[in-house]
């Protein structure tokens, strides 16, 4: 018998109920992953419905079309003669579980239910699923008659187990399970698993890479063994973006890395691994035989099916890699990117319609527009028929191929300086000199009839007319000034998002983004419903200290000296503000009552 097993792990861009999409994405990855060799197929979390049902996880109908879609699969040619390990809900004795689903040649295997599940921070799995919560223990789960009819079988394993091939023993994970301080690998390792799997539903954050990677690593390095990632990719409808990063580690090392961004909707790992090379390195850990000596046993289902073949004396086995991180600027440049691109094409809209202003957070929220704009010719150059095809719809032309990300940014990309008496000269050459070098349709315009049209409107009835400060106004009377310059610029911004295309004769309508970081946002540093009102914000999860280190990537690979304007101003008013005494704070409403917080940022 042979000892070389090929497996295959992978990172699919699913969609919030999208059924039919996510069926042909999953059969498309266990296509390529039987093309490679593979006898064993990891797939991400909740694939078959998406991870970001939200509440439609308490319809009947996501668990129905689940199944619909099981069905399909085990019926499916493609699926015979690999092991596929599939995510989907599953309701067993009327309590909902989010579960993996493991089957071979038209045969349900196991399955297994998530144990630690994610509810802090972005993640509600609590809301929607149970855990859980009996180690080591199985019970009969009754198939459905639709499955029953395919399977020939009546009930099929239900719990904590693992599957025990003719030649090593595979045990599952699922997300949240690989953070938690005692995860399911350490006892499945001690009792024998050598291949771990974990199918995860893991969001981007900053840097999150690493922590991802050490968990890995650390896991095959203690206990030996093979791990396999698999994750979600896209915004899957959701604000989250999920950056698939699959990876296939061994023994502490890495065999295969997969992109953390990337347009492709099937991503597919594989990697060539000897068992013997597993079974050397834990013989020589005594103190992990020593625990693995008193550990129990996990319910084995016994699978007579062999992941290596006899034929494999002279296959080679994959080499060790080290792990290319991204620094956190180009993290920036591609992941908030990627997802813009995802949520344009879903949405069906033309482009994006973004209020420059000539400063920083303006203008890299533009750069992150321009980022797509190359990845998306990246992705058509390399023959990406997916994204050639999104294109030219978002475009609305058959023929249209982009080539050049300037011309497609001017198709994409509508900017508008939306200038006020308060503004500036030097912020208007800016903004239009950036918008000019990323190759966005710029507008400029004065808000200043606008304004005074609402002014007037208080005047009229009150017989008042209030000033800035500069001319002698109360602060009272100055803030409210520059809240309706602020309030109008996002009114503005909606009309031309909606009529701008139509103006010019094109068909569509524009998503309006903000520019709004997350240091603003926390701090109160800004204007309720001013143009950080939008349909998106790509830069709500960012500091200004990382956005700053952006934009410098942005002013060297892109060549857009316009940045480093933007950078030197926003430098000289840091440099300002510092040698100021404490700031003077304005009461003004909050979300959630009042809160005192600085006099907001304005325009020029």
């Amino acid at each position: 018998m042979g000892r070389k097993v090929t497996v295959a792990t992978c990172a699919l861009n699913q969609w919030a109920l999208d059924f039919e999409g996510n069926l042909q994405r999953i059969l498309k990855s266990i296509e390529i992953a039987k093309h490679r060799g593979a006898r064993y197929r990891l797939g991400p979390e909740l694939e078959i419905c998406g991870y970001g049902c939200w509440d439609h996880y308490y319809e009947s109908d996501t668990l129905l079309h689940s199944l619909q879609v099981l069905a399909a699969l085990l019926e499916s040619p493609v699926t015979q003669d690999i092991i596929c390990d599939v995510g989907m809900p599953v309701m067993h004795r009327n309590v909902r579980y989010n579960c993996r689903v493991i089957f071979l040649n038209r045969k349900i295997l196991l399955i297994r239910p998530k144990m630690a599940l994610a509810n802090e921070g972005n993640y509600r799995e609590l809301r929607w699923f149970t855990p859980w919560s009996r180690s080591r223990q199985t019970e009969e789960y009754f198939l459905p008659r639709m499955l029953q009819d395919l399977t020939k079988q009546e009930t099929v394993p239900f719990g904590d187990a693992v599957l025990s091939t003719r030649d090593t023993c595979i045990g599952s994970e699922v997300c949240e399970e690989l953070w938690t301080p005692h995860s399911p690998h350490v006892d499945m390792g001690l009792d024998g698993v050598e291949i771990f799997t974990n199918a995860s539903g893991s969001h981007h954050v900053l840097r999150k890479a690493h922590a991802r990677v050490d968990l890995v690593t650390m896991a095959t390095t203690k206990n030996g063994g093979i791990y396999l990632l698999a994750n979600q990719k896209g915004c899957d409808g959701d604000r989250l973006y999920y950056d698939g990063c699959a990876l296939i580690a061994m023994n502490g090392s890495i065999f295969a890395q997969g992109s953390q961004f990337s347009l492709d909707d099937v991503e597919v790992l594989t990697a060539t691994l000897d068992l013997e090379d597993i079974r050397s390195y834990r013989a020589e850990i005594s103190s992990r035989n020593l625990a693995a000596s008193r550990v129990s046993s996990y319910p084995r289902v016994k699978v007579d099916f062999a992941l290596s073949c006899h034929e494999d004396l002279l296959e080679p086995v994959s080499e060790p890699i080290e792990w290319k991180y991204h620094s956190p600027a180009e993290e920036i440049s591609l992941g908030p990117a990627c997802w813009l691109w995802d949520f344009l094409r879903r949405s069906r809209q033309a482009g994006f319609f973004l209020p420059l202003s000539g400063g920083v957070d303006s203008a890299a929220t533009a750069c992150l527009v321009y980022s797509m704009c190359h990845q998306v010719c990246e992705a058509v150059r390399r023959g990406n028929p997916e994204v050639l095809a999104d294109v030219r719809t978002i475009v609305n032309q058959p023929s249209y191929t982009p080539q050049d990300p300037r011309e497609l940014c001017g198709r994409v990309l509508t900017t508008c300086y939306m200038a006020s008496e308060n503004s500036s000269r030097e912020t208007c050459d800016r903004a239009r000199e950036l918008a000019q070098q990323i190759g966005s349709h710029h507008i400029g315009l004065s808000i200043d009839p606008a304004v005074k049209a609402l002014v007037g409107i208080f005047s009229l009835v009150t017989g008042t007319s209030p000033r800035f400060a500069v001319h002698g106004g109360s602060g009272r009377e100055n803030l409210a000034l520059q809240n309706v310059q602020a309030r109008v610029r996002m009114v503005v911004a909606y009309l031309f998002a909606q009529l701008s295309l139509w103006s010019r004769g094109a068909s569509g309508g524009l998503l309006v983004l903000g520019s709004a970081n997350v240091d603003e946002s926390l701090l109160g540093y800004l204007t309720k419903y001013d143009c950080s009102s939008a349909d998106i914000n790509p830069i709500g999860g960012i500091s200004k200290t990382d956005l700053r280190a952006f934009v410098q990537l942005c002013m060297e690979r892109f060549q857009l000296p316009a940045l480093q304007r933007c950078c030197d101003r926003a430098l000289c008013a840091l440099t300002a503000a510092s040698w100021q005494h404490r700031p003077q704070l304005s009461w003004s409403p909050w979300p959630t009552g009042g809160c005192p917080r600085p006099m907001r940022k304005t325009w020029g």
